[in-house]
């Protein structure tokens, strides 16, 4: 057996289908972002602008947000000491889960690390107390939903992308004794859409069935505190669980899952991915207790970056460039190639200082390849007729289509 030929097989695929990942080597400028430096390829940093961070509002840089950090690793120190049964839980992490219940209207909340563990911990979890749980998950969903969703060993019936109508259809067929769960998400980050929220609810409420919804592009960014899509159309209550992160708007790092007390509790008490996992460093909890706080209080952020949005998506399509007609703070430009993707982020790196990473299968469906930007309420007008005028640019030496 020659493993050394079977590791570069794996890995010249990747580079024979034009979706070899490439990490980049940069630092971001405190208190100035989009200002980076990247380091590959140059004698010295080299100035670039970030236009792909899940860091949407810049809470990452907030005055408020560092100064808490700072003042918790001087009170407390670094790390958090071990999992949250054995010497991981601290007063931080006891007032962020309650800011966090309370943004959601919820009884409790529950940290995890990521938001990926948080989905993958509690969806497998939640099936495996139900006997005979059927999921019924979107066919969109992120991969740690359907991770947790295999993990869970239940049976999962797959609808149609935002389609009540199939996933009505399938809830019709299922056996109405057996424990139901809905998995679906409230904006999907690589097209920019929105979730029916209470047409899924209702078909809940006919047939029996929890709820579960994934926030994480939506936390921070929409509802009069942030608390997501769900606050905004007055849906949170109608939700059995809610996840969300603490690493895109929220600007640092984490997962989370508001819902009653006693559905926190069964997680808390049997997901070994919460139960065996080192918990979030206090200094982490610290900065996001600042930032939700202040999101909560402030809408100023998201004021800003849908503004941004709004004229980023005009500045592409009045270009002629092919951005994807979306209804929230996703910006997708669709190339539908994975190496003239490449090509493009690569020219936008090298010759104009703009950062901004092809999106390639296996996070979008191949042949849908795209590049996806989300502008900040720190991107000026002045950056986006730069960006846009680099594009139209691009486009022409690459001899790719714009509109008419």
């Amino acid at each position: 057996m020659n493993y050394d030929q079977i590791f570069d097989s794996a890995i010249e695929r990747l580079h024979s289908e034009g979706r070899y990942r490439v990490f980049i080597d940069i630092l971001r400028n405190k208190g100035a972002y989009p200002n980076a430096r990247c380091f590959a390829g140059h004698n010295g940093p080299k100035p670039i602008t970030v236009w792909c961070s899940n860091d949407y509002l810049a809470m990452g840089q907030h005055p408020k947000v560092i100064a808490a950090m700072e003042e918790a690793l001087h009170n407390v120190g670094a790390g958090s000491g071990g999992t949250r049964n054995i010497g991981g839980n601290t007063h931080y992490h006891i007032q962020l889960e309650e800011e966090l219940a309370d943004l959601h209207g919820k009884e409790s909340a529950l940290l995890f690390t990521s938001g990926y563990v948080s989905n993958d911990a509690t969806l497998s979890t939640l099936a495996k107390i139900l006997p005979g749980c059927v999921i019924f998950s979107d066919e969109l969903n992120h991969a740690s939903m359907i991770a947790g969703i295999r993990n869970s060993g239940a049976e999962k019936k797959v609808f149609r992308h935002n389609d009540v109508e199939h996933l009505e259809q399938l809830l019709a067929e299922t056996d109405p004794e057996l424990p139901k769960l809905i998995a679906f998400e409230s904006v999907y980050s690589m097209d920019g859409d929105i979730a029916p929220i209470h047409a899924i609810c209702d078909l809940a409420d006919k047939y029996n069935a929890l709820t579960y919804i994934d926030e994480v592009h939506a936390v921070g960014m929409y509802g009069a505190r942030g608390g997501g899509v769900s606050e905004r159309e007055d849906a949170a209550k109608r939700i059995t669980i809610i996840e969300g992160t603490l690493g895109k708007a929220f600007g640092v790092m984490g997962g989370y899952i508001a819902a009653d007390a006693k559905i926190i509790d069964v997680i808390r008490s049997y997901a070994p991915g919460f139960i065996f996992t080192t918990s979030l460093s206090p200094v982490l909890v610290a900065g996001v207790l600042a930032s939700v706080r202040h999101l909560k209080q402030s809408s100023a952020e998201r004021d800003g970056q849908q503004a941004a949005a709004a004229l980023l998506k005009k500045l592409f399509a009045d270009a002629g460039l092919p951005v994807m007609d979306t209804v929230t703070h996703i910006v997708p430009l669709m190339v539908g190639d994975p190496v003239k993707a490449k090509r493009i982020s690569d020219i936008l790196l090298a010759e104009y200082g703009v950062y901004v990473q092809p999106i390639n299968f296996p996070t979008v469906p191949r042949g849908t390849e795209r590049l996806r930007f989300t502008p900040g309420p720190s991107h000026t007008e002045e950056m986006m007729r730069d960006l846009t005028a680099a594009l139209v640019e691009i486009w022409d030496r690459l001899e790719l289509k714009l509109a008419a």
